[in-house]
Formats: structure tokens, sequence, C-alpha cells
């Protein structure tokens, strides 16, 4: 076949697929769905084995279903709780994951869980059916949850844990791990590494253990006995983990976190930070004498929105910081983040859930 008759096969099919989205209703994004069912074609002229397209079919599927699922709630915030599938009623955690999230719900925040027993199920139960989604896995061992929770609408079944794992942190804004076994470890230890290598914005992680337990300090001594020493981590990595056995502290975290970092965009090499309380000169200076060491060209700044943000009308409402980050130090933002919200001017600032 020649070089000709490839490229013209090759337009055929794009002016095939082109006509597929159209006549299929879709109006945004259409060069994104394009891509995704050339990719498909593509896949499929790969002559790859049944199972590998079973995988790559279900994970499109299951996300599919998640993403139906969590887009009602898009402007809700959310919190995602991990713990072990098998703490029982009695237990002083449950009550402490079924406390925890009654009091974010109260203040307007959403519960995403594992839909399982346990932890999960005490989570669901303290910040009610309207305040909870679910993305279950299916296990054939696993004990299941109430029937109140299995029934509940707000949940999506999933075959594998990585697009169930994608699900439970994507649409996050804190995270609240109970202790647990292996699966609850991995969990933890994967929000652990998006945030240290910056594969996930900045987000508050909170380590909640029953009132005087040591199972997470435990943890805590790990890291500062054999962890940092080995120099395999950096030593202010588990900085951005808060271990409490207190709820108020832990639900303060949550929130507080938030207070005045709104969210974070790369435009091109500059970092922006957007804010919900403009900074003062002095506070800038303050932060510059921190945390100057961070930019590898320039200064910390006050910022108007970037080209970038404005052709994207990306939240051009807000104030902002800029600065060209050191990418290697990625993993010290949250202490930068931490610092805009303890500015007096934030401090001055009425909190809200969003």
């Amino acid at each position: 076949m020649s070089d000709s008759t490839i490229d013209h096969t090759a337009a055929d099919l794009d002016d095939e697929v082109r006509r597929l989205i159209v006549g299929s209703g879709i109006r945004a994004d259409r060069d994104l769905v394009a891509l995704m069912v050339e990719t498909s074609l593509g896949l499929g002229a790969d002559a790859p084995g049944r199972l590998d397209l079973k995988i790559a079919s279900a994970a499109l599927e299951e996300m599919r279903a998640a993403f139906r699922l969590f887009a009602p709630y898009v402007g809700v915030p959310k919190v995602t709780v991990f713990g072990s599938a098998r703490t029982r009623q009695q237990d002083a955690l449950y009550r402490q994951a079924s406390g925890v999230t009654s009091a974010l719900a109260e203040r307007g925040w959403m519960v995403v869980t594992g839909a399982g027993p346990g932890i999960m199920q005490a989570a669901v139960e303290g910040a009610g059916p309207d305040h909870s989604l679910g993305v279950s896995i299916r296990l054939p061992f696993e004990e299941k949850p109430s029937m109140a929770v299995q029934d509940d609408p707000n949940i999506v079944t999933m075959k594998y844990f990585f697009t169930r794992k994608l699900m439970l942190v994507k649409e996050s804004r804190g995270f609240i791990c109970l202790p647990g076994g292996f699966g609850t470890l991995d969990e933890m230890f994967e929000l652990l590494t998006l945030q240290q290598t910056g594969k996930a914005e900045p987000a508050p992680i909170v380590l909640l253990d029953r009132p005087g337990g040591t199972f997470w300090a435990g943890l805590r001594r790990f890291v500062d006995e054999q962890l940092i020493p080995s120099g395999v981590i950096s030593p202010d990595d588990f900085d951005r983990v808060l271990v409490t056995d207190s709820v108020p502290d832990a639900v303060a975290e949550i929130t507080g976190f938030w207070r005045n970092y709104d969210s974070l965009r790369w435009v091109g090499d500059r970092l922006v930070l957007r804010l919900n309380a403009e900074p003062t000169d002095a506070e800038i200076v303050q932060l510059n004498e921190r945390f100057g060491d961070l930019a590898v060209d320039g200064v910390i700044e006050r910022s108007d929105p970037l080209r970038a943000e404005r052709q994207d009308r990306d939240k051009l409402d807000l104030p902002r910081l800029e600065l060209k980050l050191n990418q290697f130090r990625i993993g010290e933002l949250y202490r930068l983040i931490r610092a805009i919200d303890d500015f007096p001017s934030a401090l001055e600032q009425p909190q809200s859930a969003d």
C-alpha cells in the first residue's frame, strides 16, 4: 500500500470519527472524544489479547459510571475517608469515623468512601446518605455493609482497584485515614506519594486514631527513625500529615487548609496560586523571607490572571500569587500554602465549605 493510500485512509477515518461524534450530539470537547475513539480503534488494530481489551473496556466503562455519579456534586467540597472494613460498631474507631464525618457534613462537606463495612459504613452513617458518595469494589469474600448503605443510590461498583482508587482521590479536597490493614495503608501511602511527587494538588491529610491510640504514632516513629535518616524521603515530607486522636482537630485541619488557598495552576513553568483573600505587601515580604528560596528565578509576587487563565476564564475574580517554583522542591508546597492560610488578612475572612 502506498503512502498516499495510507494517508487517504487515515483522512477518511478521521472524517468518519468526526461524523460519528457530531451524529451522537456531542458538542463539548470533541477533540478529546475523537482521541479516545481513535485510541480505541488503534488498540483494536494492535490485535492485543482479549483479556487486554476486556481490561481497557471495563476500566473506561467504570470511569464513565463514576464520573456520572460525581457530576451533580462538582461544586461541593469532598473528603475521602479510608479505614478498615473489619472495624466493629462497638469500636472507638467506629465512633471517631462517624463523629468526624458528621461534623464535616454539618459544614457542607460530602464524604467519599469505599462503600464497604467497618470504617466506611461508620463514615456514611455519620455524614448521612445525602452527604455521602461511595465507590465500591467487587470482592468474593468481603463482608457487606448494612442494607441501608448497600441500597444508597449514590454508590458505583467497580471491578478494578486502580479505577476505584482514582475516583476515591480525584474529587476530594481532604483525606482522613483511620487505622486499617494492607488496603488502608496502600491508600494512605499512595496519597503521600501523589503529594510528594506533585502528581496531585496539595490537600490536607489526617491520620485519625482512637482516643489515646498509638497506631499512627508507630508510623511516625518509623518515618523519624528509618525513612528520614536513610535519606529515602526529605525531612519535611511527613509535615503535610496531621496525626491526631481528636475529631475537632481533624475537622479544623481539613477545613482550615482552604481558609485562604483556593487552587493552583501551572502556566508553562510558572506556578499560580489562587487565593480567597488579597495578601498585603507586608505579608508577601514575609512570605519571600520564609519561602523565597523555593523560586528558582525571581520572587513570590502578586499577579493578575495570566493569558492562559484569561482565555479559559479560570477563576478570574480571585487574587493571585505567582512564582517560578523549583520543581525538585514541589513537596514543600504544603508549607507555603499553610503560611498563606495563616495570613492575618485570611484569618479575618469568614470560613466557608467551598
